[in-house]
């Protein structure tokens, strides 16, 4: 049994404006698994409530299957045995009952669309007329973000102006996704981590007491297990030309990050591509990046694209292409390839997981407004720095490399950053450099002398920070 894991601001969140007298309206959103349900429940604990979840079924039944809950809630056998007509009889009916502060939330609020096209114009007029006057506290909770964004918070939306409040519910950080397994070492949860992300539903699968390939045997490469067809879930609700976008994020996992890479892999036309990729972008499942440094972002030519998601990356590159495999139980050419490539998709993560140790480690030490990486191609050689961060108050800049090993970190690595650093052009008569390294196994004695003497080298081993 797990417990639940931080959301720490987005309950404080809740609770603050639940003690409020005035009826409040909170649009709650975020991918699948990311948790949306559990933090509902939570904020629930001990309060008047009602908690409905809608169903792919036809507008009637879901009237009917509301109207148990309701009915049961209220004491209403009539509502219990009979449902309700339509939605307006839901709103009078809560007009006529409510008479103390109560939550009411209807999560996977977008499933209702598939019955009734107009639901956001009839919780619109439900809103004006009624449950705004009441001492009603209603959320409303989706994973599709599109439609979410759409029908509810753009400026064109027919619910726009009517919220109190609204949570993007994110996937969790490393640090607080450790918290599901607080007795591993950073290494082995790194192992989960690389595969699972921050979606607590997946972190869930694991068992911390068995043997991180125990667990994927049992857990990620088992055809009956929860994850083992979830990529192919998460698109096929969303996504339509599912063999386009199929080979588009395979691409992506196999690290064609640019346009021209994609292009040459999928095939596809460079005009339709474009298409396909903003559809990914807008469903946040890929994310177009650019160097750190770039002034106007969206303009550059720089832009790399990545799989948002950890496990979805892993999917593709790990899980699809040995279905076959794994339908007959043979997972000898899976781990063949798996042993040879995991520490890659580790060391990438790893990166990542850099930046926000530096946020959280180092805060008080190393202050940033923006943290990234950089890349360019310098005559025909690309060059790439894992980490950059920026202070535009005082000029001060950051270069970082991180190297997920079984090697020391050495001189040779930092001064090689130091090279690098100087192709990057940015304020360089002004600004003051800071460089920092991270290691899986530690760094050299040449290396930790030089750190030592000079005030400006930050040496981070796995995690934690060298105290000189």
């Amino acid at each position: 049994m797990y417990k639940f894991i931080d959301r720490k601001l987005e309950l404080e969140f809740l609770n603050k404006i639940w003690v409020k007298k005035e009826s409040q309206f909170i649009i709650i959103y975020g991918k699948r698994r990311i948790g949306k349900t559990e933090l509902i429940k939570e904020f629930l604990k001990n309060k008047n409530s009602i908690y409905y979840l809608c169903d792919r079924a036809t507008e009637k039944e879901n009237l009917r299957n509301l109207g148990r809950i309701v009915g049961n809630k209220f004491g209403s056998s009539i509502v219990i045995e009979n449902g309700f007509n339509d939605w307006y009889q839901f709103f009078n009916f809560l007009k006529d009952t409510v008479k103390e502060r109560i939550v009411i939330a209807i999560d996977e609020f977008p499933y209702l669309f598939s019955s009734n096209k107009a639901i956001s114009s009839v919780f619109q007029k439900g809103w004006d007329e009624i449950l705004k006057y009441l001492p009603v506290f209603l959320i409303l909770c989706g994973s599709s973000i599109s439609m979410m964004l759409k029908e509810t918070i753009a400026h064109n939306a027919p619910l726009y102006g009517r919220r109190t409040g609204q949570i993007f519910l994110k996937p969790l950080n490393f640090y607080d996704a450790w918290g599901f397994f607080p007795e591993l070492s950073f290494d082995n949860f790194l192992n989960i981590y690389s595969i699972c992300g921050g979606i607590p539903l997946y972190l869930k699968q694991f068992n911390p007491k068995i043997s991180f390939r125990d667990n994927l045997k049992e857990n990620i490469f088992n055809k009956n297990s929860v994850l083992y067809d979830e990529g192919n879930i998460i698109l096929s609700e969303q996504l339509s030309e599912l063999r386009i976008y199929f080979a588009i994020l395979k691409a992506l996992s196999l690290g064609k990050t640019k346009f021209g890479e994609i292009l040459n892999y999928t095939g596809l036309s460079k005009t339709s591509i474009h298409k396909y990729l903003y559809v990914l972008e807008e469903f946040q499942l890929i994310r177009k990046g650019v160097p750190i440094t770039e002034e106007k972002p969206e303009k550059s030519r720089k832009g790399l694209y990545k799989i948002i998601d950890p496990f979805l990356n892993f999917w593709f590159k790990y899980l699809l292409p040995f279905k076959s495999e794994i339908e007959f139980g043979d997972l000898d050419e899976i781990f063949k390839f798996f042993d040879k490539q995991f520490n890659f998709t580790t060391s990438l993560i790893y990166q990542d997981v850099c930046k926000e140790i530096i946020q959280v480690k180092l805060k008080d030490v190393l202050k940033f407004q923006k943290i990234g990486s950089w890349w360019d191609t310098i005559g025909k050689e690309s060059i790439e720095i894992d980490i950059v961060a920026i202070n535009n108050d005082n000029n001060n800049i950051l270069f970082g490399e991180a190297k997920w090993s079984n090697k020391k970190v050495g001189i040779n690595i930092l001064y090689e950053l130091k090279k690098k650093s100087s192709f990057v052009k940015r304020e360089e008569e002004k600004r003051k450099e800071y460089y920092i390294l991270f290691s899986r196994s530690g760094f050299t004695k040449d290396l930790i002398k030089i750190a030592k003497n000079e005030k400006n080298i930050f040496l981070i081993n796995k995690d934690e920070p060298y105290i000189f």
